[in-house]
C-alpha cells in the first residue's frame, strides 16, 4: 500500500509540475491568435452606396473570404470595406 500511495503522490507531483508549463503554451497561443493583424480594403464585389453594414459583412465574409465587413463614410460617401487578416 505504501508503494502505490509514493506513486501516486509522485504522479500528482509531475502533474503539479507540467500544469504550469502547458498553461503557459496556452496562454502564448491565444496571445499570438489575438495579436493577428487586421487589413481593411475596399470591397470588390460591392458597388452603390453602402446603407446596410450587415448586408456588406454577409457579402465580405461569403464572397470574398473576409473575416467581417461594415459600411464607412469615405471621400465619395459611404462605401463598403471589408477586413481581413494582414497576410505575412
Amino acid at each position: 500500500m505504501t508503494k502505490s500511495f509514493i506513486l501516486v503522490a509522485l504522479l500528482c507531483i509531475c502533474f503539479i509540475l507540467l500544469s504550469p508549463t502547458e498553461m503557459r503554451l496556452t496562454l502564448n497561443a491565444c496571445l499570438k491568435l489575438a495579436e493577428a493583424k487586421i487589413c481593411e480594403k475596399y470591397s470588390q464585389t460591392w458597388s452603390g452606396r453602402c446603407t446596410k453594414t450587415s448586408h456588406c459583412d454577409r457579402q465580405c465574409i461569403n464572397w470574398e473570404d473576409a473575416r467581417h465587413g461594415a459600411c464607412h463614410q469615405d471621400k465619395h460617401g459611404r462605401a463598403c470595406f471589408c477586413y481581413f487578416n494582414c497576410k505575412k
